[in-house]
């Protein structure tokens, strides 16, 4: 294995450990000692890959955005608006640690978080082209709503409050889509269907 290749692994490894330190506690909870005992590497071994454990953070936030967009893509090009709208669903319900990800959840809860105005907006950044399909298809109003909607759905899901009411987080997803108004005339839409 050439030294490239080997440094390639290396980071990958450390990511790897690092992703599953953040499911567990969270961006707070991970201490960047923590994240080299994980990987089985020294914390100054880890500073020749990453300039922090921000920084790590935001590697594998990003690493999953990209996963996400390409999930949306797939879904708008099968579906358009109804179908990139479930495919952010669909994702982050088979990967509900890929939510709490993108919201630095762990054990601070539910508060305004970020990386710092280095890592920021190239992340808020990849958020946005994630859902630039449902936007160019459904415009941003109905994308927020489709959001917000499919965040609140999952999160209740995953705490299992939605029990209390005896109803699928899917199925009100699919329910809620039914109702929103098509956008037939957009150009994103007509691209769309002039594809398939």
């Amino acid at each position: 294995m050439t030294r490239p290749d080997k440094n390639a692994a290396k980071r990958d490894h450390i990511l790897a450990a690092a992703k599953a330190l953040f499911a567990e506690a969270g961006l707070e909870g991970a201490s960047l000692r923590a994240i080299a005992a994980r990987s089985g590497y020294t914390p100054a071994a880890l500073y020749f890959h990453f300039p922090s454990r921000e920084a790590i953070y935001a590697e594998v936030l990003r690493d999953s955005l990209a996963r996400l967009t390409a999930a949306v893509e797939g879904g708008a090009a099968r579906e358009g608006f109804r179908g990139a709208a479930l495919a952010l669903f669909d994702f982050y319900a088979a990967h509900p640690q890929e939510l709490a990800l993108g919201f630095y959840l762990g054990g601070g809860g539910l508060a305004p978080r970020g990386l710092g105005q280095g890592l920021d907006p190239g992340l808020n950044a990849a958020l946005l082209a994630a859902l630039a399909p449902m936007r160019a298809l459904g415009g941003q109003e109905a994308a927020t709503e489709a959001f917000a909607l499919a965040v609140g759905l999952l999160v209740m899901s995953e705490t299992r409050r939605i029990r209390l009411f005896g109803l699928s987080a899917r199925a009100l997803m699919e329910s809620h889509l039914a109702r929103l108004p098509q956008r037939p005339g957009c150009c994103a839409c007509r691209a769309i269907g002039a594809a398939r």
